[in-house]
C-alpha cells in the first residue's frame, strides 16, 4: 500500500514537492533533537536558534498544506487520500519539532549540564534508541522498508515501557530520592522523549497501516 502511495507522490508535481518538503521536515526534526539533546547535556548557549528552526518546521508544514491544496483544484483527477496521508505525516512532525523546542526550554531552566545520576545510564539508553529510530525513519518511508517500520515502532514499544518504568519510580520516591530539582526536570525530560518517540512511531505506522490506522498498533500486531 505505502510504496504505491510514494509512487503516486512521485508522480504529481505538487504533491512530489509536498512530499519532498515533508522529508526535509523529518531531516531537519532530527538535527533538532539532537541538537536539543546535545544542550542539556552540555555547558552553554546552544549554537543554532532553535526557535527558528522550528519556525522553519511549521513554514514546511504550511506549504505541504498549500501544494495538497493546489493539486486538489489543478488535478482533474484529485486524490483527497495521498493529501490526508500527507497532511497526518507533517502534523506529527511539526510535533516533533514542538517537544525538540520545549527540552531547550528545559535545558535553560537547569543549572549547568543536566546529570540523571542512577538514571543517567538508563536515560542514555532510551536516547540512543531514539537516535536509530530518526536514522531509520526517511529510509522506511523513502524506500516502503516494512521492516525498518516495524523496527521503529517496536523501539517506541520499548521507550514507552522504560519509561513509564522510570516514571513510576521517580513518583514512588525509588529514584533520585532527595533530589527533587533532578527528580522533577528528569520526569519532564522522560515525558518528552516518550512523545517525541510516539510521534516517530505514528510516521512508521503509514508505511504498515492503511489510512485509518496511522498512529495505530497494526491490525493482527
Amino acid at each position: 500500500m505505502w510504496s504505491e502511495i510514494v509512487t503516486l507522490f512521485k508522480s504529481h508535481g505538487p504533491l512530489q514537492e509536498a512530499y519532498d518538503e515533508a522529508i526535509l521536515m523529518l531531516r531537519a526534526s532530527h538535527d533538532m533533537f539532537d541538537d536539543a539533546v546535545k544542550q542539556l547535556h552540555a555547558e552553554g548557549a546552544l549554537e543554532s536558534d532553535i526557535y527558528a528552526r522550528d519556525r522553519q518546521l511549521n513554514k514546511y508544514e504550511r506549504s505541504v498544506r498549500r501544494k495538497i491544496v493546489t493539486h486538489m483544484a489543478i488535478s482533474s483527477k484529485p486524490d483527497i487520500s495521498l493529501g490526508l496521508v500527507l497532511t497526518t505525516i507533517v502534523i506529527d512532525v511539526e510535533r516533533i519539532g514542538d517537544y525538540t523546542k520545549n527540552i531547550v526550554e528545559l535545558a535553560g531552566a537547569v543549572t549547568g549540564p543536566f546529570d540523571g545520576l542512577e538514571l543517567h545510564s538508563e536515560v542514555t539508553e532510551i536516547e540512543e534508541i531514539m537516535g536509530r529510530m530518526f536514522d531509520a525513519i526517511v529510509p522506511a518511508l523513502d524506500g516502503s522498508d516494512e521492516t525498518q517500520a516495524r523496527n521503529i515502532i517496536g523501539s517506541h514499544e520499548i521507550i514507552a515501557s522504560k519509561v513509564d518504568g522510570h516514571l513510576r519510580a521517580l513518583c514512588a520516591g525509588e529514584a533520585l530520592s532527595g533530589r527533587s530539582g533532578h527528580a522533577a526536570t528528569m520526569a519532564i525530560y522522560l515525558r518528552y522523549l516518550k512523545r517525541v518517540s510516539a510521534h516517530l512511531k505514528n510516521v512508521a505506522t503509514s508505511v504498515v497501516n492503511p489510512y485509518e490506522r496511522f498512529g495505530y498498533r497494526e491490525k493482527g500486531g
